[in-house]
């Protein structure tokens, strides 16, 4: 299994914000919080729960773990340093392929991609905030006509796990009941399960 950003750190919730922080460290403590609880909802499902879909929605954990491997990955490439984030991801026109091909991926490819495009993000946001603040005009500014600074795309990261966070909490529960706000202490993810 991929690295985790929280892995070697034995707190009981090292994915929990601070409560008196900078700025930055509270966009990223958020951040990293929503991406904790939605790998903890998208966690230990098989390739038939990751293919479950809740009612008429096409959506899928399996999608939504594909489109958020993408949103990290680009957001962490070209939106920011205007850098190739590789392929799928480079050449793609479909904007709804990451939802409609994720039950072609197996559950291990699934969760190693997202677990990899998260451990990237979360080390080339952190070293950017670093070396130049919040406040820095990042690539999309070029694309956009206009001054686009880093806190957009972190921001922009929180919506897309709000947002993604509470589909899968309503297709988790469907699956197999899982519900809660945040990991149970001292979770850390699973892979997947054959059957």
């Amino acid at each position: 299994m991929t690295a985790t950003w929280y892995e070697g750190d034995d707190s009981e919730n090292p994915w929990e914000p601070p409560l008196a922080g900078t700025e930055a460290e509270h966009l990223l403590g958020a951040l990293d919080r929503l991406r904790a609880t939605f790998r903890w909802k998208a966690g230990g499902l098989t390739a038939e729960q990751l293919a479950t879909r809740l009612g008429p929605s096409a959506l899928t954990i399996g999608g939504l773990l594909k489109h958020l491997t993408g949103a990290e990955t680009v957001k962490a490439t070209w939106d920011l340093f205007g850098s190739n984030p590789g392929e799928p991801w480079a050449s793609l026109e479909d904007h709804d392929w990451p939802f409609t091909s994720a039950a072609e991926d197996s559950p291990a490819a699934l969760y190693e991609n997202y677990d990899a495009a998260v451990l990237r993000s979360r080390s080339v946001l952190a070293e950017a905030i670093e070396k130049d603040g919040l406040d820095q005009p990042i690539f999309l500014s070029e694309t956009w006509g206009t001054t686009v600074t880093l806190r957009r795309i972190i921001c922009d990261l929180i919506e897309e796990y709000g947002r993604h966070t509470g589909h899968a909490d309503l297709i988790r529960e469907s699956i197999d009941g899982r519900v809660g706000e945040d990991p149970p202490a001292h979770w850390r993810p699973e892979g997947h399960r054959e059957s």
